[in-house]
């Protein structure tokens, strides 16, 4: 422990170590195992410039914060401006969830309700292009799951496609 760490900083750590013991992917793997999920989580994130991501406040409780995200080379990654709160979060415990924008099921054919995606996993911080210095964070994510919830076509029932490395697709529906 250095001066600054408690034990329950150590505790804390260990315990995040403990939740990632299991597998994770990167988005390039989830996307060759289960390519038709993979396109309809794409299409719900790329509807709108802003997802919202939930990070880790240092006491423990959610926060929740506005993220751009980009797909390429097989990564998910995020990246945040030096200073703000989401980037200390993450630098100091890397589990992270980001949601895809949200819209509202039309009214009158419910059954065209787009849906929404969820990506969950640890950050990893990766080198950021010409930065110099601790100053603008880039991360990408090791997936531990991902989400599509839609309507079925007939619109009377949600349906919840997930996908786990290690455990692979999944689709529930329910009333």
């Amino acid at each position: 422990m250095n001066g600054r760490e408690s034990s329950d900083d150590c505790s804390r750590t260990r315990r995040i170590a403990v939740a990632y013991d299991g597998d994770v992917a990167t988005w390039g793997e989830f996307e060759a195992d289960q390519p038709t999920l993979a396109a309809s989580v794409r299409r719900r994130f790329d509807v709108r410039k802003h997802k919202t991501m939930a990070t880790l406040r240092s006491d423990g409780s959610p926060r929740i914060s506005g993220i751009e995200v980009e797909f390429s080379d097989g990564q998910v990654y995020l990246g945040m401006m030096s200073g703000s709160v989401k980037l200390r979060d993450l630098r100091r415990d890397p589990r992270v969830a980001v949601h895809s924008p949200s819209e509202d099921p039309p009214g009158d054919i419910p059954a065209d309700w787009a849906g929404e995606s969820k990506i969950a996993g640890r950050a990893v911080e990766v080198p950021v292009e010409g930065a110099t210095g601790e100053g603008d964070g880039r991360f990408s994510i090791d997936i531990s799951e991902v989400v599509f919830t839609h309507l079925n076509e007939a619109g009377d029932r949600l349906v919840i496609e997930s996908w786990r490395p290690g455990r692979g697709f999944r689709r529930i529906s329910r009333d």
